[in-house]
């Protein structure tokens, strides 16, 4: 007979009620000496199917704005750690929450999009520096259009006479 190294811990009397396994607990097999009997009535047959990728957990600012504030209200020895097991947390969430509570309010607790940034398209770019220009230039015309009409208004209070321009030289 073969001796497991593992160690066996022993039930307290509140848990002799409640004996089943857990999902993803061994079950070692009566050691009254009896080969055939396992515990195969207790044990229930674990799901074979891994998913494909793991799916990473996401918060939201609300409900890290809400674990934080519960986490600072708590004032009895070993309440935050309740918390975080009630909450499936661990205490560097706690850390990180409050590193970015203290960087910005909402905006900071939003988690960033992660993964590689998306790369320009150079159609895009150009365009953003075309109408950037085409601005720049339209307050360029309205300066030059308004020292025009100054000097108009100049040249009539002096009585110069400005020479007329023929239709087909206007740009307009």
């Amino acid at each position: 007979m073969m001796r497991s190294n593992l160690k066996r811990i022993e039930p307290r009397s509140g848990d002799l009620e409640a004996a089943e396994p857990r999902e993803g607990e061994r079950s070692e097999p009566d050691r009254g000496g009896a080969a055939g009997s396992s515990l195969t009535a207790h044990s229930a047959v674990p799901d074979p199917e891994v998913p494909a990728k793991a799916k990473r957990r996401g918060f939201t600012a609300a409900y890290k704005q809400a674990i934080l504030a519960e986490a600072d209200a708590c004032r009895e020895e070993g309440a935050v750690g309740a918390l975080l097991r009630r909450e499936g947390l661990y205490s560097s969430h706690l850390t990180t929450w409050r590193r970015q509570r203290e960087e910005g309010t909402l905006q900071a607790l939003t988690p960033k999009k992660r993964g590689r940034k998306p790369s320009r398209n150079p159609i895009t770019e150009e365009n953003r520096q075309l109408r950037a220009e085409n601005a720049r230039l339209e307050q360029r015309l309205k300066r030059a259009e308004i020292i025009i009409d100054v000097q108009k208004k100049v040249s009539s209070l002096l009585g110069i006479a400005l020479p007329e321009i023929a239709p087909e030289e206007s740009n307009s």
